[in-house]
């Protein structure tokens, strides 16, 4: 077991090192993209991961969040997943000031007060309807623009948790200890409730990404250098500030997401 282990921690200090290697110089654009989407020097070991995560993803996940969609009607979804993302806007609102955006900081902590009243714990969004965008931060991020920079490291698969890179990875885990919401109260209901929060979060984000899993599923030769070309894009405009979350709208029509 031992040696096992050893190995492991050998072939991930390997491939480290080797996803450390400095890039090509900025003379040479061609490459130096080439460069960033390849940066996967543990992609064995990643695909070992991915093929369990898909697993998991087409026995479990998948199959939960059909019958999310199916026996939980649009707009409890809505108001569920306005929850959920209320719930970020503290841990959104820190991160801001820590980016050095006090205003943006401003602006998360006004749309926690007014959705988490006004909206009535955060299930209706009203603070769209004041300007009050919807906006999420998290600790990768903030060390991307500490660092200047959008290469995260090398790429790496996560067990269930999925498509990350070094830095994303040491952020999960800043971003658990960063949440408030991890720190208060205690007991068995608190802790319910957090479980409760967890399994609803997770629900929430795979029912709506059915419809592009299932296309990326379908079009892509290669399903695993998709998702990791998708992910990488999708975490540069996250840094940049380039993405808009989407609002979630109350649909009473019941018609699934186009």
């Amino acid at each position: 077991m031992r040696q096992t282990s050893l190995r492991l921690i050998a072939l991930l200090a390997a491939g480290l090192a080797a996803g450390c290697a400095l890039p090509p110089p900025e003379s040479d654009p061609e490459a130096r993209a080439e460069y960033f989407e390849r940066n996967d020097p543990l992609e064995p070991l990643n695909r070992v991961t991915h093929t369990f995560n898909e697993a998991l993803d087409v026995m479990f996940l998948r199959p939960a969040a059909e019958m999310y969609r199916l026996f939980i009607p649009q707009p409890v979804r809505a108001g569920i997943g306005n929850v959920v993302d209320n719930l970020l806007l503290p841990r959104t609102a820190a991160y801001q000031l820590l980016q050095g955006k006090p205003e943006k900081a401003g602006e998360a902590v006004a749309r926690f007060a007014v959705n988490s009243t006004v909206g009535i714990l955060g299930i209706f969004d009203f603070a769209s309807d004041i300007g009050l965008e919807p906006q999420f931060e998290d600790a990768g991020q903030t060390l991307g623009v500490w660092a200047g920079t959008t290469n995260g490291g090398p790429y790496l698969v996560l067990p269930v948790l999925g498509p990350s890179n070094l830095r994303d990875a040491v952020g999960r885990g800043v971003d658990f200890f960063a949440d408030p919401w991890n720190h208060v109260g205690q007991g068995d209901t608190v802790e319910a409730l957090r479980v409760s929060r967890f399994v609803l979060q997770t629900l929430d984000t795979r029912e709506e990404l059915i419809e592009p899993i299932d296309a990326l599923r379908r079009d892509s030769l290669d399903y695993y250098a998709a998702i990791r070309s998708v992910y990488r894009q999708q975490r540069e405009r996250e840094i940049r500030d380039e993405t808009r979350p989407r609002r979630r709208r109350f649909d009473w029509s019941g018609e699934p997401p186009q």
